[in-house]
């Protein structure tokens, strides 16, 4: 079953790349270019999963990250982190937040679809 998406990511090269990846296999993708909006889009659309960019100018992801935490009508919902900082110390941060994965950019299209599944069958839904 296709997933909507929700994109939190200021690259709108890496955003592009998420979406096309994304269609191709099905899902609605909604895409945000900075943490306000990708938090005003959560709170509209109700995704049934976001891929959240860790650095970002503004709100970073981290901030936003617990924001959907610490909400109880957005803190059901799946977060991957998405970040050039690999090291230990970034990805403990991010998965702090709340996130349920940590994926390092650059990522492969097929590692990303592959997470994608994962967390649509772990809530329940069908994959695409």
């Amino acid at each position: 079953m296709p997933q909507t998406v929700l994109t939190i990511e200021d690259q709108p090269d890496i955003r592009r790349l998420i979406r096309m990846t994304l269609e191709f296999k099905g899902h609605h993708v909604i895409e945000a270019g900075d943490g306000v909006e990708g938090l005003r889009l959560a709170r509209e659309k109700k995704p049934d999963l976001i891929l959240l960019d860790v650095m970002m100018p503004g709100m970073d992801g981290l901030t936003v990250g617990r924001t959907l935490a610490a909400d109880s009508q957005l803190a059901q919902i799946p977060v991957v982190m998405l970040s050039a900082l690999g090291g230990g110390d970034d990805i403990d941060a991010g998965l702090q937040t709340g996130a349920q994965a940590y994926l390092v950019k650059p990522f492969s299209p097929w590692e990303l679809l592959a997470k994608v599944d994962q967390l649509a069958a772990a809530a329940g839904a069908a994959p695409a």
